[in-house]
């Protein structure tokens, strides 16, 4: 079975080397972008994309602006957005889920969360 492939989006490289460490030791294939204008050029590709975790507070475009765009993609309408974010403000979850994404997980990250999600 082909490995999954995630796209990690997020303007922090720190958060970017965690999550792909922790992805890749669990057999993810990783592609990571530091934010969402070198992400939506990825995703208008036909390049494999399983699911895509978009940190929602970024410079530029944040998540809130750049889930609405992926979804326009043919290609990724049915694409997993997960939204990762610092904030975990009741409502934040539901806000997320209004732009389009799929699932909501806050920072610092349960692993076995996001595992669970992405499988």
């Amino acid at each position: 079975m082909a490995k999954k492939r995630v796209l990690i989006i997020d303007d922090d490289s720190r958060n970017i080397f965690a999550l792909t460490a922790t992805l890749r030791a669990k057999s993810f294939d990783c592609l990571s972008c530091l934010n969402a204008l070198d992400a939506l050029a990825i995703l208008q590709t036909d390049e494999v994309i399983d699911a895509v975790l978009i940190d929602m507070m970024m410079p530029e475009m944040d998540g809130y602006e750049a889930i609405p765009r992926i979804k326009a993609i043919d290609q990724r309408k049915n694409t997993p957005i997960i939204a990762v974010t610092a904030q975990a403000m009741v409502g934040d979850r539901e806000k997320c889920l209004r732009a389009g994404a799929s699932d909501y997980i806050a920072k610092p990250i349960d692993v076995d969360r996001l595992l669970r999600i992405l499988n």
